[in-house]
């Protein structure tokens, strides 16, 4: 392997983004997001300030070391990207 590269293994799971009945629950999510019949994460309609449409996500798992926070965002193609950012560490 050359240096300075690292090589990474992936499981790709089949996710959905399930419609959640919110009741009269104002702060609910819109989705539950499942894998394999689990709960893993949620979603709220949102729209950017330029009014894009948007879902926000967030994402936790026992083996993820911290939930991840991101936007699902729809392609002109009707593919959607999931974007997100990992924060920096604190400098000590």
């Amino acid at each position: 392997m050359p240096r300075g590269t690292n090589s990474f293994r992936f499981q790709v799971l089949h996710v959905k983004l399930v419609p959640n009945d919110k009741g009269d629950t104002e702060n609910a999510p819109d989705f539950r997001i499942q894998a394999a019949g689990h709960d893993f994460g949620a979603g709220w309609r949102k729209v950017s300030e330029a009014g894009r449409p948007y879902v926000s996500v967030s994402l936790d798992d026992p083996s993820f070391p911290a939930t991840v926070y991101a936007r699902l965002i729809e392609g002109e193609d009707g593919t959607h990207d999931l974007i997100w950012s990992r924060n920096k560490p604190k400098s000590a």
